[in-house]
């Protein structure tokens, strides 16, 4: 399977055509499907559908300075050319997202909608409009205006609104007869090592008579290809209907655990009659115990950064997955093993989060008071239904991800006031029963003045997005004041604090990177003496393009948060978050002649776990500032508060650099120190 795919995957139409000659060569006719194509690539544009011109999908029209302040309708279309062959079966186009609202066409007859939900994804049936016969034309209808009866509503919130098909595009040719999805629980017995993986598949019958169907999943270690389990379950599904089966449960011994220090991932290959998918996942066990997270049995306190998608000005949301990879790799290096985000998120983002061990929070797009202005008792019925759509598919397409640790509700809602509680007490309990398995949460900028009556005390951990000395006045130690206020209301709930930092957008308060650094240090000082606090999410990874911005125009229009550019240019408060961050507190260097030993001490609050394979890579320096030789001293596994010694010795002579790095199982360093001659 490609990198980033978690579906069956056959490649461009160019591709698919040449795999067709093959297999007619070889006799094998049944082998033209079930394949999934890649429509990503060249597209014609227009905004009056009179002038068209040529783009790439994914596509944001709001990183192009012509048409960067278009709020409003665009159409995009794009030529389809099927096969005789796809005749009895089944033809799908799946959008990753289109930001906000789309309405899909084929030879300009109606295909279907998705309207004010941009983004999660969504997949039209266009098997009886496609003309076999001759040209056809898929054409998308995409608005991205500002709106009233969904979320975010009207233009309250504080992210980019980048128009445009911004995600991949597929198209699935199926027999009639097709696994739509598949749904995954999987949960470790942390006594004797085992699993059991409850699997279920979503079974579309599009034909007109019944389906009896033998459904057989495979589970295999997806790193080493290793059979683990496997099951079956016969059924029969009427025509027209879609339909869940569960199948057996998988049992799994001596099972490896999902942690974001070591991301094992399995893979599930289910056979349906002539259609077959395949899907990862990730064993792992993530709880909430009175005021504290626990992963996989033991008891963890975890630190990240927020990061704000869509900000490079060259990709908008249409971001590449060079990009995406590159920032969360940044991000990696920052020590991010835990973060949370304002909406629903990229799939290639999640499945480099499973693979590479980033927990994360995703949240339905519920932003800001303004959600919920003019209501006075209850939410607005639009409103509450789009955020129960919206919710329902984020989880229904992202529930198998094991990074995904929590669902997001809402964030700065003003939790107290009778319309927004009531909005997040009914999207708590639609989340309950979509899901059990995950925590629940609201992320709340009033839990400090509104302690007692804000809906955040409802969910099962506690968010604080806490900005003293930023938004709010005060100091470090109205940080210090506040929390023991929240705790002792809430001493049986963890505390995150969801969000912290400097934004430097309010004129009435000192602002420059260096009093980010200021700020990041003595709050972090203060969450590390309270006993609730188990999470630290650092407010942001990246200045952010947003039609609020108060810095910057056009394309460049954005809010200045960051510990990087929108370019990704690290600032100066970039290392120190890196250190605030690093489960290593302290590593220290010493050299006697050719002989170096380095001593490394692990924290014992905040972020902190036990470190097991570890390494300490040596690397020195010599003849004109180039490395010479490098050494791996493997680290024991170390509690918190742990200690370890190290010594290497080098053959050179006349060393002009030693750097030190501390590795994790994972590639990233996790703290670095430097000698110099």
């Amino acid at each position: 399977m490609p990198y980033g795919s978690r579906r069956s995957f056959f490649g461009t139409a160019a591709g698919f055509a040449a795999a067709k000659g093959r297999a007619r060569a070889a006799g094998q006719e049944a082998a033209l499907y079930p394949r999934t194509i890649s429509l990503n690539g060249e597209w014609e544009f227009s905004l009056d559908q009179k002038t068209w011109r040529t783009v790439t999908v994914p596509h944001t029209w709001q990183t192009e300075p012509e048409t960067a302040n278009h709020l409003g309708k665009a159409w995009y279309r794009h030529r389809l050319d099927p096969f005789p062959e796809w005749k009895e079966g089944a033809i799908r186009i799946e959008f990753e997202s289109v930001f906000h609202s789309a309405r899909v066409f084929v030879n300009s007859r109606a295909a279907g909608e998705h309207i004010g939900k941009g983004y999660t994804a969504f997949t039209v049936n266009v098997t009886s409009l496609v003309d076999f016969e001759g040209n056809n034309t898929l054409t998308v209808e995409v608005d991205n205006s500002f709106q009233d009866a969904m979320l975010p509503r009207n233009n309250s919130y504080d992210w980019t609104p980048d128009g445009g098909i911004y995600r991949p595009v597929w198209l699935h040719v199926t027999p009639a007869v097709f696994i739509e999805r598949v749904e995954i629980d999987a949960v470790p017995d942390l006594g004797d090592g085992s699993a059991e993986a409850a699997i279920r598949a979503v079974v579309c019958n599009l034909g007109s008579k019944t389906a009896r169907l033998l459904l057989e999943a495979e589970v295999c270690e997806e790193e080493s290809g290793r059979l683990v389990a496997k099951n079956s379950t016969s059924t029969e599904i009427p025509g027209g209907r879609t339909e869940t089966v569960v199948l057996p449960k998988a049992q799994i011994s001596r099972a490896k655990l999902w942690h974001f220090d070591h991301p094992h991932l399995y893979r599930v290959h289910l056979s349906a009659g002539a259609h077959s998918v395949e899907e990862s996942f990730g064993i792992r066990k993530f709880e909430v115990r009175g005021p504290a997270f626990y992963l996989n049995g033991e008891r963890v306190w975890l630190m990240g950064v927020e990061r704000m998608a869509g900000s490079h000005p060259q990709y908008g949301m249409a971001e590449p997955l060079s990009w995406i990879e590159h920032d969360h790799g940044d991000m990696k290096e920052l020590n991010c093993v835990f973060t949370r985000v304002h909406w629903m998120q990229d799939r290639r983002l999640l499945d480099w989060c499973d693979r590479h061990g980033m927990l994360i929070q995703l949240e339905v797009p519920t932003w800001g008071p303004g959600t919920f202005k003019g209501m006075q008792d209850s939410p607005a019925e639009a409103i509450l239904n789009n955020g129960l759509e919206q919710l329902r598919e984020l989880i229904s397409q992202n529930r198998n991800h094991p990074c995904v640790f929590a669902w997001g509700l809402c964030n700065e809602i003003g939790g107290q006031n009778p319309p927004a509680k009531k909005f997040a007490q009914a999207m708590f309990r639609e989340a309950r029963k979509l899901d059990p398995s995950r925590p629940l949460s609201y992320a709340s900028n009033t839990l400090h003045s509104h302690t007692a009556d804000d809906v955040a005390g409802e969910m099962d951990f506690l968010e604080w997005n806490e900005y003293y000395e930023s938004w709010y006045k005060g100091s470090a130690e109205s940080v210090r004041e506040a929390l023991a206020k929240i705790r002792a209301r809430y001493p049986n709930k963890p505390i995150v604090i969801s969000e912290y930092g400097l934004c430097e957008c309010d004129p009435k308060n000192p602002t420059s990177d260096e009093r980010r650094i200021e700020i990041l240090k003595s709050h972090n000082a203060v969450y590390r003496s309270e006993p609730n606090v188990g999470g630290l999410i650092f407010f942001c990874y990246n200045d952010y393009r947003t039609h609020m911005g108060d810095k910057g125009l056009g394309i460049f229009r954005q809010r200045v948060h960051g510990v990087v550019d929108l370019y990704g240019n690290r600032k100066p408060s970039y290392e120190v978050l890196r250190q605030e961050s690093s489960p290593v507190e302290t590593l220290a260097l010493t050299r006697a002649g050719q002989r170096w030993q380095a001593a490394l001490q692990t924290r014992s609050t905040i972020p902190c776990h036990t470190l097991e394979g570890y390494q300490l890579r040596f690397t020195l320096y010599g003849f004109g500032g180039l490395p010479m030789e490098q050494t791996l001293v493997p680290v024991p596994t170390l509690k918190p508060g742990g200690r370890f010694e190290a010594a290497a010795e080098f053959r050179e002579t006349k060393p002009v650099k030693l750097v030190v790095e501390m590795v994790r199982p994972t590639g990233s360093t996790v703290l670095t120190a430097v000698w110099k001659s």
